[in-house]
């Protein structure tokens, strides 16, 4: 591991880039601090919230802090597969026609997909190999795509027309899933104060792409202690309810648990926290921090939640509550 002047440096530069975007985007901290993580991660993003909350902004400004090129789809019902990964034209060269690859606006480091969830299934599933293997297959040629790499992705959570909810698979693929809430009165008054005014906010660029490359492989040869590994495991287990040790609110809401991908989130989000935090060493309470985002998308609640207002949020904190660190 690097000594702790360098390591010192690395957290300045990382809480620079919060300060830096919080130029731009008003309120949202624990949103911000947690989009932070996710890249430090090296994960998929879904910011969830009612339209105009700033989500897109959020995802613009992050770009500009860190330096990296920027694209953004804007998903829609006749988007189709081609319109993200790119195609193959035909060239013609010296009288002979060529295919050349041209490449799609999945082709950058943070990809914004606005309102993934207006595209049909098929859309929807051109992202999963780039979410996950961070390449792009088109033809018979399979493309890689620059690192680092994310897409960080926008749903309404109340417009239903014209929609296609993403299906399970596609849900693990994202590390975190982000509730952007509403501002307060105060919030929305300084809101007001930089949309409806001549005042234009400087963004300066703190971080760029190798720097998130040499963090994320710092943050990978963080040790952890066995002891806060197996709170994490459990948190995970806690979650099945066909298991026979599981807690009762699981058995009671719970219609299926998270998936092994959910530990490797918690595990490596964690990791990244207490490098924000300035600690070497990960501590129970970054689990507890970011199992909410980390579990919230991947735990299906049944009827007997949804009819007595219980979400998953409320399932998740019982769990917690009820596994005591050892």
């Amino acid at each position: 591991m690097e000594n702790q002047q360098e390591l010192t440096e690395i957290i300045d530069k990382i809480h620079a880039c919060e300060q830096e975007i919080g130029k731009a985007i008003i309120g949202q901290r624990d949103i911000v601090r947690q989009v932070m993580l996710a890249i430090l991660a090296d994960g998929n993003v879904l910011l969830e919230g009612v339209p105009g909350l700033g989500k897109t902004q959020l995802v613009k400004t992050i770009s500009n802090v860190l330096s990296m090129k920027f694209s953004r789809v804007q998903f829609t019902p006749d988007l189709m597969p081609a319109d993200v990964t790119g195609t193959n034209l035909i060239i013609k060269e010296n009288d002979k026609n060529t295919f050349q690859f041209e490449p799609g606006p999945i082709f950058a480091n943070i990809v914004l997909a606005d309102e993934i969830n207006r595209a049909t299934p098929k859309t929807q599933s051109a992202l999963l190999e780039a979410m996950q293997e961070k390449t792009v297959t088109v033809g018979k040629e399979t493309y890689e795509l620059p690192q680092p790499f994310m897409v960080l992705a926008t749903q309404n959570p109340i417009e239903n027309e014209g929609t296609y909810p993403l299906p399970e698979a596609q849900l693990d693929r994202f590390l975190f899933k982000l509730n952007v809430d509403f501002p307060t009165k105060e919030e929305l008054k300084a809101i007001m104060d930089v949309t409806i005014t001549n005042r234009t906010v400087e963004l300066s660029a703190v971080m760029g792409g190798d720097e998130i490359i040499k963090m994320r492989t710092m943050i990978k040869d963080m040790p952890i202690a066995d002891a806060v590994m197996d709170y994490a495991l459990s948190i995970v287990v806690a979650t099945h309810s066909e298991l026979s040790e599981a807690p009762e609110v699981a058995k009671k809401y719970i219609t299926a648990g998270a998936s092994p991908r959910a530990a490797q989130a918690m595990i490596k989000t964690a990791k990244a926290r207490a490098l924000m935090e300035g600690r070497f060493n990960v501590a129970f309470e970054d689990i507890d921090f970011v199992a909410y985002p980390a579990l919230r998308h991947r735990i299906i609640s049944n009827f007997d939640a949804l009819s007595e207002g219980i979400s998953n949020d409320d399932i998740i904190r019982e769990i917690l509550e009820g596994i005591q660190p050892v």
